[in-house]
């Protein structure tokens, strides 16, 4: 049982993955887990890497842009990116809702290229207050977490009708 608990624990740690991958593939897998305690895994899985993308992911892509192995630089330069772009997308809604919300938002809707670590990308990059985004980022974990699930179970094919 352990070792199934730790396979939804790194899937949902993978960046683009996350826990809106390691969800669908614990129960897809049938893993044998009981749903809640794939949820709380994924969420755990899926925060832990947030404290370490605030302080050091920025400092590390900008150190790593500047490095001669093309392949690496590269790779820092589109998570540099990223995280720029999901900044931008995020300001732009804050407008509407107060930047906090707004990344609790883009962190909850499981979408492509939203979640915890382009979502705590943007925010250290917009040096937004740790604390806050700590708990807005949070927040949006559990939020995707529930949906995903909900979507795993089959739960909107049957609200839907379908």
């Amino acid at each position: 049982m352990f070792g199934k608990i730790l396979i939804v624990l790194f899937i949902s740690m993978v960046p683009l993955i996350e826990l809106r991958g390691a969800i669908p593939v614990a129960i897809g897998m049938n893993l044998g887990l009981p749903e809640w305690l794939i949820l709380i895994t994924a969420i755990i899985g899926n925060i832990i890497p947030v404290p370490f993308i605030y302080f050091f992911a920025r400092k590390i892509l900008a150190w790593g842009v500047k490095q001669k192995w093309k392949p690496f630089k590269q790779f820092c330069n589109f998570c540099l990116k990223k995280g720029e772009k999901g900044g931008q997308k995020l300001l732009k809604k804050a407008g509407d809702y107060g930047t906090y919300f707004a990344l609790f938002l883009f962190v909850a809707i499981p979408l492509p290229g939203t979640g915890a670590w382009t979502g705590t990308l943007a925010a250290s990059i917009l040096d937004l207050d740790y604390k806050k985004s700590f708990v807005a980022v949070i927040a949006g974990v559990i939020t995707a977490g529930l949906i995903m699930l909900a979507a795993s179970l089959g739960l909107f094919k049957i609200i839907l009708g379908g």
